[in-house]
């Protein structure tokens, strides 16, 4: 991959993604806007190190490059520089971001990209590769679906980006799929029981990325994204949500990432040996009554995230080669890019239907009409 220049290498996230592409045998740029950082990972990789901000000229940085894998966040600040820069360059695009604001601001690129000849892929990472994947499987077992939900449950530290992202977004509110329209809620706005596997457990809504990439993926227009949470902290989130007026305030805000710098790194190396997590997902025909229910489950989300964006960024740079197939220009998701079974050629991986579309005798509510 002597094609690839990874942005923001150095952070945790960033320094796995590198690694994982050197130990492959690639020779990947690595870049950041921190010198000191960039020179002492280029040196300890192997690799050429570049520096320069993204208020800099940015298409001079990666013209010369096939493709450019985004690692640093919050991704709301960072991706419209870099697509900018790749749009004028015909330099593909891809990233590690879960923000579905980023995702939906990338999809109505798709006609730039196009005319660019360049493919747009955020999101080659733990968000969203293992949701977008069941979303497309959901959909090929029962493909009238009209109504999808998706559900995560995980465990382990946050790495300091990642931190970071969640504080930026505090404050904020939720958002949903429904009738084809992004429509905002409040904070933990829906309950519902999951089962991930081992019998019902709590879990609220939440604004993953899955509202915009999985109707990409699939064409269903109503989705609810689901986190499994304790109940005495959806309590908390509603709580914090009250205080949005508070958290939206920069000193506040300045504060809380101090203290992340502070305290957070990321998961130690057993922990991402030994971490899992599991994704579940129900597609429903409404009208029918019929659904399907899947779970995948996947190692450590670091861990994986590092797997599946190298490989994403081997195979848009292989397709440009000639060597396979080229992967559709325009914005794209995991899933529509590579397909559903992607994510299963993943170390650590596999998928698990719960339940088979079956005849119902009367139509049923979908989750989405619920009262929970």
């Amino acid at each position: 991959m002597d094609s690839l220049l990874i942005y923001g290498s150095y952070g945790y996230t960033g320094r796995l993604i590198a690694r994982e592409a050197v130990s492959r045998g690639g020779s990947p740029a690595i870049a950041g806007r921190d010198g000191r950082a960039v020179a002492r990972q280029a040196d300890e990789l192997g690799v050429e190190g570049r520096t320069f901000d993204l208020s800099d000229d940015v298409a001079a940085h990666v013209r010369s490059f096939d493709a450019v894998l985004n690692c640093a966040g919050p991704f709301v600040k960072t991706a419209e520089p870099l697509v900018e820069a790749c749009l004028e360059t015909e330099t593909d695009y891809l990233d590690i971001t879960g923000e579905f604001r980023v995702f939906e601001r990338l999809r109505r690129r798709n006609d730039a990209a196009r005319d660019a000849n360049v493919t747009l892929l955020p999101g080659v990472g733990f968000e969203v590769v293992p949701s977008d994947c069941l979303a497309a499987f959901l959909h090929e077992q029962l493909p009238s679906a009209t109504d999808l939900s998706l559900g995560v449950k995980g465990n382990g530290p946050l790495s300091r980006g990642t931190a970071r992202t969640f504080v930026e977004q505090l404050g904020t509110d939720g958002v949903i799929r429904r009738n084809g329209r992004l429509i905002q809620v409040p904070v933990a706005f829906r309950t519902r029981e999951i089962d991930f596997g081992t019998g019902p457990e709590h879990a609220v809504s939440v604004p993953w990325a899955d509202v915009v990439t999985a109707a990409h993926s699939t064409g269903i227009d109503s989705i609810e994204v689901y986190a499994a949470v304790p109940p005495w902290a959806a309590r908390a989130m509603t709580v914090v949500d009250s205080m949005s007026w508070l958290l939206e305030r920069r000193p506040i805000k300045g504060g809380l990432k101090r203290l992340v710098d502070a305290q957070v790194d990321g998961p130690d190396e057993r922990e991402l040996a030994a971490d899992t997590a599991t994704i579940w997902g129900e597609a429903v025909d409404a009208p029918t009554g019929r659904r399907a229910r899947a779970r995948l489950r996947t190692p450590n989300p670091y861990a994986l995230t590092a797997e599946a964006a190298v490989t994403a960024a081997e195979r848009l740079i292989e397709g440009r080669d000639g060597s396979r197939n080229r992967v559709p220009t325009g914005f794209q998701t995991p899933a529509s890019a590579f397909g559903s079974e992607f994510v299963l050629g993943l170390t650590g991986t596999d998928r698990e239907l719960v339940a088979a579309p079956t005849e119902s005798r009367e139509p049923e509510r979908s989750a989405l009409e619920s009262d929970d």
